[in-house]
């Protein structure tokens, strides 16, 4: 059985949202209506990769990164994964900018992954990945 997670939305995705959106009303307000509609552009692709983002781990041993529609999928053999954890990026003493979870593949590849029920994924993929490598 297919199991799909959805991505959250970290803080400095919204913080560019909103950055974005204010662009995007000064450049209609100030009437520069090429700027207005690259800006709405950029909005356009980026929530509705927000939205759409998920992470699929199959039943055949694949996990699947879905980005959206306007960006590639990308599949990883479950049997290529050396290991999941949780890290943080920067830390101030007990605060952490970013939690996400950690995955190393192949030959010195790693892909940083933010779904929402982290413990579940983490527990999903370590029963999924086989032992004898």
């Amino acid at each position: 059985m297919n199991r799909i997670f959805h991505a959250r939305i970290a803080r400095g995705q919204y913080l560019f949202l909103v950055l974005a959106g204010t662009l995007t009303l000064y450049n209609l307000w100030e009437k520069q209506i090429i700027l207005a509609v690259i800006f709405m552009l950029l909005l356009v692709v980026n929530i509705e990769k927000l939205i759409h983002t998920t992470y699929t781990i199959t039943s055949d041993g694949k996990l699947i990164l879905f980005f959206g529609r306007f960006s590639r999928s990308k599949e990883i053999l479950l049997k290529d994964i050396t290991s999941v954890e949780r890290a943080c990026s920067m830390k101030i003493g007990k605060f952490a900018i970013m939690h996400y979870v950690l995955i190393k593949y192949g030959k010195d590849k790693y892909k940083g992954l933010l779904p929402v029920k982290e413990e579940e994924f983490i527990r999903l993929l370590e029963e999924r990945i086989p032992v004898n490598k």
